[in-house]
């Protein structure tokens, strides 16, 4: 697994955030995502999920995320999809592969590298979804996971 630090440029996305289960993702990115699909925008880069919280931490039902796309174009948003800009940042980042459940099992890596990089985490984490359960098995899902960071 090859951990780096890397400078994400500014994006728009549509998201929704919302309190509860993690069982509601997949039906909260449809929402999301079927929400851009009705718009004049090019969808940019794989769906997402930040957390932040954890179930180690807070109740199921305290549970607080969102899920979204980037895209290009404007947009303002409507009923629960919100819009907002992710300004240019750094991150630690890393590729993790297996079963979306499991990309937690990096972080504690990821968090002591950015450290001995001389960085501190910055923000809650970030999983882009590169592929999907529909495509391939469990086993091959790649999630990319992402800190922000900021230098020490």
């Amino acid at each position: 697994m090859a951990i780096e630090i890397k400078k994400i440029d500014e994006y728009k996305v549509a998201f929704i955030l919302t309190k509860g289960s993690y069982e509601k993702i997949p039906e909260t990115l449809g929402e999301v995502v079927g929400w851009l699909m009705t718009k004049d925008v090019e969808i940019q880069m794989p769906i997402y999920g930040l957390y932040y919280n954890s179930p180690l931490e807070v109740s199921e039902d305290e549970l607080e995320w969102e899920v979204g796309a980037a895209f290009l174009g404007d947009l303002e948003g409507e009923g629960r999809v919100q819009i907002k800009t992710v300004p240019e940042h750094m991150a630690v980042s890393t590729v993790f592969k297996g079963p979306f459940s499991e990309a937690n099992s990096v972080y504690g890596s990821m968090l002591e590298f950015a450290s001995k990089e001389g960085y501190e985490i910055g923000g809650p984490v970030l999983e882009s979804y590169l592929n999907s359960p529909d495509e391939v098995p469990e086993s091959e899902l790649l999630t990319e996971v992402q800190f922000p960071v900021v230098q020490k």
